[in-house]
């Protein structure tokens, strides 16, 4: 746990530009700790990308702007050959996928074929072109940006693109006082231009495999499965949470309690996450839908529904 505190520095740090929001902050450093993805859903102005950007000047990594447009190829992402004249040979040209941090902005704005060309390296940490794979640079996250209001002109992601993401994060708006603050700090400069790196790109690998080592008891191991498992019998929902969903679930969990200066895993570090770890996974009919229910509320059931292994074994 050596290189804990440099998650407060980071936090500290992209605080400096995105206020009141430490605790969505944190929810973005799980899937970087945990080697996940996350998707940032929200309205548009609340701050999705600029969280993102001052997330990637805080960390010592190459970080890549990847605008999603309807005519964008998957070549404008992985790469492409291209025939070299002097050498009469083919040089394969990497493209913004080649580097740590990928800011994937308004993904559900190109099409299908093209957001499919995130999958490999999502899931893989490696893109193939041509019959030739190529590995990428450690870390590597997708942190993707999607309007949930505005629909035409896009194409909502699938269900197997969806699965790849550890979490869907909303941000949401600020309070009063919180946008007051935003107003002063950005009345007479950005302060994401001053924003100073505070950890290098080799501390983040030390952290990723600190964070393995946290400990999870098999009680909670069982309580994860449990709580996955009623997401795919219960008659509100169509489709169930995956074993993947299970497998972040449980690294998520990992990251909660690293984060809170934890060597292991208690209930309500799986709590904390379940959410934003499931939700989009999920499916729920639409005539529950028309009742008023959601993803979200479901979930809350489910969490109150299983029963929580025992605290003397976390204490």
């Amino acid at each position: 746990m050596g290189y804990r505190t440099k998650v407060n520095d980071i936090i500290q740090n992209v605080g400096e530009v995105i206020v009141g929001k430490k605790e969505v902050v944190e929810k973005v450093l799980i899937c970087l700790l945990s080697e996940g993805n996350a998707l940032l859903e929200d309205v548009p102005g609340v701050g999705k990308t600029m969280l993102i950007k001052a997330l990637a000047k805080s960390l010592g990594c190459d970080f890549s702007r990847i605008q999603f447009t309807p005519d964008l190829l998957p070549s404008d992402i992985t790469g492409v050959n291209i025939l070299n004249p002097k050498t009469g040979e083919f040089e394969f040209k990497f493209g913004p996928i080649m580097s740590n941090i990928i800011l994937a902005d308004e993904i559900n704005r190109t099409s299908p074929k093209t957001q499919s060309s995130l999958l490999e390296a999502m899931e893989e940490k490696q893109v193939t072109v041509d019959n030739k794979t190529y590995k990428l640079q450690e870390p590597f996250i997708v942190l993707a940006t999607q309007n949930p209001i505005e629909y035409e002109g896009t194409f909502p992601l699938l269900e197997a693109q969806l699965d790849r993401f550890m979490m869907k994060i909303s941000i949401g708006y600020p309070n009063e006082d919180e946008e007051i603050m935003i107003l002063r700090r950005f009345k007479n400069k950005n302060p994401l231009f001053e924003l100073k790196e505070v950890v290098k790109r080799e501390e983040i690998l030390k952290m990723q495999r600190e964070v393995k080592e946290v400990y999870i008891d098999d009680k909670i191991e069982r309580y994860i499965v449990s709580l996955v498992s009623r997401t795919r019998n219960r008659e509100e929902i169509i489709i169930g949470a995956s074993p993947r969903a299970s497998i972040h679930l449980l690294k998520a969990s990992q990251a909660k309690a690293y984060i809170n200066d934890r060597d292991y895993v208690t209930p309500d570090d799986v709590k904390q996450v379940f959410i934003e770890v499931i939700s989009h996974r999920i499916a729920i009919k639409p005539e529950i839908k028309l009742r008023g229910y959601s993803e979200v509320k479901i979930l809350g059931e489910i969490l109150s529904e299983v029963k929580v292994p025992g605290a003397k074994l976390y204490v």
